[in-house]
């Protein structure tokens, strides 16, 4: 009897500490819309795709194959793998799954993964506002073994209406490094009452790896510094800023930035209005390391121009 009962204690505690660490629908939809979004543009996944996936195949953040292995997309490690497993019951018993070192790097694999097995490349062709021919196309590619996979993904698509984020991409635009980063949900902003305002941590979404939040107006570093507790001096460090100049639209983050971009973001293309802060900001990543990348000292920056995100150029 005794036995029985800590068994069930010990599965009790197993189960609330998954559950703790799951986040809601909507949460989870505003934490990653950004990443989704930016790999639509790079890869041509539709958004709302890789979203309901996520959602689907996660928990919603809270699977222990997400917790402890950063995957939220169920991918095994398959034979070219190299970085460390996970190991679970699936399909089969004690199954191999990949684990990444943050859950922007699961997010970039998927669209790698997807973009690199043939049997995936008919979905290309289908366009990026298509997204219940995209479902569709997975599970007949075998992406999953339940027959109602499509079903599944399209019934949450609806359900949170993630097609407001898909836009038709042109398949000139589809080109590594070639990621264009404005802010492609501004027409479905709705206003927010103060009280969303300061609410952040419904807003935090990821971005090499570090949490950020984009700013609304009425946000401030200083409102921001003091609701996580950090000191003003210090969050303004992590965002390269010697103000605290904080306009709507802008992300903030709340740890440091990383010494490069996240895989698959080798190098940005100037676009009119960007400057070394702008696409700092953008990647995640030092301003300083930037400079030395490009061998600049101006934050001005000519149109066309490619700017490295994760080594020298040249190199």
């Amino acid at each position: 009897m005794l036995k029985i009962t800590v068994n069930i204690i010990i599965f009790l505690v197993a189960t609330l500490s998954v559950q703790a660490q799951s986040i809601s629908r909507k949460e989870f939809i505003e934490r990653y819309k950004g990443i989704a979004i930016e790999e639509m543009k790079r890869s041509g996944i539709p958004a709302s795709i890789k979203l309901a996936q996520g959602i689907l195949e996660s928990g919603c953040g809270g699977s222990p194959l997400c917790t402890e292995a950063n995957n939220y997309f169920g991918i095994k490690c398959h034979k070219a793998w190299e970085g460390d497993r996970f190991h679970q019951d699936d399909d089969a018993e004690n199954e191999c799954f990949r684990v990444y070192k943050s859950p922007e790097d699961s997010w970039i694999d998927h669209s790698e993964f997807l973009l690199s097995r043939p049997r995936y490349a008919p979905l290309f062709d289908i366009p990026t506002t298509n997204y219940k021919e995209w479902a569709r196309g997975l599970k007949k590619a075998g992406y999953a073994t339940n027959p109602q996979y499509a079903d599944m993904l399209i019934k949450i698509i609806e359900d949170e209406k993630l097609y407001v984020y898909d836009v038709d991409v042109p398949k000139t635009q589809l080109a590594m490094g070639n990621v264009s980063h404005k802010n492609h949900n501004q027409h479905i902003k709705k206003t927010s009452r103060s009280s969303d305002v300061e609410n952040y941590r419904k807003r935090e979404e990821m971005k090499n790896g570090i949490t950020c939040i984009e700013a609304k107006a009425g946000d401030s570093f200083e409102k921001i510094a003091d609701y996580y507790g950090i000191k003003l001096k210090r969050l303004l460090k992590y965002n390269d800023k010697t103000n605290t100049q904080l306009n709507a639209g802008d992300l903030v983050y709340l740890k440091k930035k990383k010494k490069k971009a996240a895989r698959g973001y080798d190098f940005h293309r100037v676009k009119e209005g960007d400057n070394l802060y702008k696409i700092s900001q953008m990647y995640g990543v030092r301003m300083k390391n930037l400079k030395n990348y490009n061998y600049l000292n101006t934050n001005n920056l000519v149109e066309g121009e490619k700017i490295y995100l994760r080594s020298k150029a040249g190199i």
